[in-house]
């Protein structure tokens, strides 16, 4: 009798202990919307957590987006946070203070995020501490004003239209005033609050700019078509801080190549699967960057790709 209650036990642990090993890992990821950049993200946080084994059924990987609405941002985190996932991985600002505010215990990682401490999700980049890690896209706004200045050498005033509600979008006018303060460049700002607001807010930079420059913010590259059409019809160029908007058809940009985010992200996400705490693995800004130009965009809006820039493009859109 005890013989066969001993093997019964054994039984029942073997069968648990299965079971446990069965369990997937779970990698929820959020962002504040869906848009080519940050879809991109997401796809690459996939790519390598399925390159490192993580496939089929030892994976449970899951998005839900907020349709660009922060208080369903805020309902999407503490759904996450009840669900325990192993990792959450929350793309955007919106989406990662969201995901900060609703768990102190899920480690979290941010992704395509500008400036994390500005945010609030971090007080240092090299021990962020706590729950949380990521990796920054600030942009090289310098760098974006050189390029824009390539193409019109007499550039004198750039229209920037941003929602003044995301933090990501705020810190780079700030710095992209600061920059073109030391080139003599006056920077427009056309606050946008909601996707609606893009096309006439847009069309209010006509004839008080030399051209429109799109920042990395959500609400714009929603509605970026809205800029693009102001650009054809007040022969205005279109210039982006990431590289999805050119393909859509903004004249040049300097950017990320945001599936390399995706996948600097993803190794984030395993390191911390693997036993690191994530508050103890420092906060990288995102490396890499790409030039994309689109001659047949900038024909329709009016000016011509200088040779230079042709030359040294990553790709140039047909």
């Amino acid at each position: 009798m005890k013989l066969r209650n001993f093997l019964t036990s054994a039984l029942m642990a073997a069968s648990l202990a299965t079971t446990v090993q069965a369990q997937p890992v779970y990698v929820a990821t959020t962002a504040i919307v869906e848009h080519p950049a940050l879809d991109a993200v997401r796809d690459g946080v996939r790519e390598v957590l399925e390159e490192q084994g993580y496939t089929d059924q030892a994976l449970k990987f899951t998005f839900e987006s907020a349709q660009g609405n922060p208080a369903i941002a805020a309902q999407i985190a503490r759904k996450l946070a009840g669900d325990t996932p192993d990792v959450i991985v929350a793309i955007s600002t919106p989406s990662a203070q969201s995901a900060v505010s609703a768990t102190k215990d899920i480690p979290i990682v941010f992704s395509a995020v500008t400036d994390p401490l500005d945010a609030k999700l971090i007080s240092n980049y090299e021990k962020p501490g706590r729950n949380v890690t990521g990796l920054s896209d600030m942009s090289p706004v310098k760098q974006h004003l050189e390029l824009i200045q390539e193409f019109l050498p007499g550039l004198k005033a750039v229209g920037v239209p941003y929602n003044p509600g995301e933090p990501n979008a705020v810190a780079i006018v700030k710095l992209l005033k600061a920059e073109a303060k030391k080139k003599g460049i006056k920077i427009v700002e056309a606050p946008s609050p909601k996707s609606s607001d893009v096309m006439m807010a847009s069309q209010k930079l006509i004839g008080q700019v030399d051209a429109i420059y799109c920042p990395t913010d959500n609400t714009i590259l929603t509605a970026l078509e809205s800029v693009i059409k102001t650009g054809i019809d007040g022969q205005l160029p279109v210039f982006a801080a990431e590289t999805n908007a050119v393909e859509r058809g903004a004249v040049a940009s300097l950017g990320f190549n945001y599936g390399d985010i995706g996948r600097q992200t993803g190794e984030v996400v395993v390191r911390i699967l693997k036993g690191e705490n994530a508050g103890d693995i420092p906060v990288r800004v995102a490396q890499g960057s790409e030039l994309y130009v689109n001659p047949k965009m900038a024909s329709r809006m009016g000016i011509e790709i200088p040779a230079a820039v042709l030359a040294r493009a990553t790709k140039i859109v047909d």
